[in-house]
């Protein structure tokens, strides 16, 4: 189980994962992001709570939170980020992904 910056948790992504976390009782848990592929040649984000990383997880430390990231997901989602926005239209999770055009 290796720890890398594989991913970049911003401070309001972290404390709003954070709250999420508590309100649903999931307190201590840690957030799963999954890369599966999507339409046009694209990806979709899965995400998810576990409470223990699997052996081939990466495990990345975003402030109060921690981030996991299956091996095979790791490679399509290095120099990511996460950030949370907020508008008066819509406020939710954003992921910035280099690797692929939006």
């Amino acid at each position: 189980m290796a720890s890398t910056p594989l991913i970049e948790v911003t401070a309001l992504a972290a404390e709003k994962l954070e709250e999420i976390l508590k309100d649903q009782g999931e307190n201590g848990s840690l957030l799963r992001i999954m890369v599966v592929p999507g339409g046009n040649g694209g990806v979709q984000y899965m995400l998810g709570t576990e409470k223990e990383p699997k052996d081939d997880d990466v495990v990345i430390d975003a402030d109060t939170v921690q981030v996991l990231v299956d091996s095979e997901s790791a490679p399509l989602i290095e120099g990511s980020q996460i950030d949370y926005v907020e508008g008066m239209m819509r406020s939710g999770f954003v992921i910035s992904n280099p690797n692929f055009q939006s």
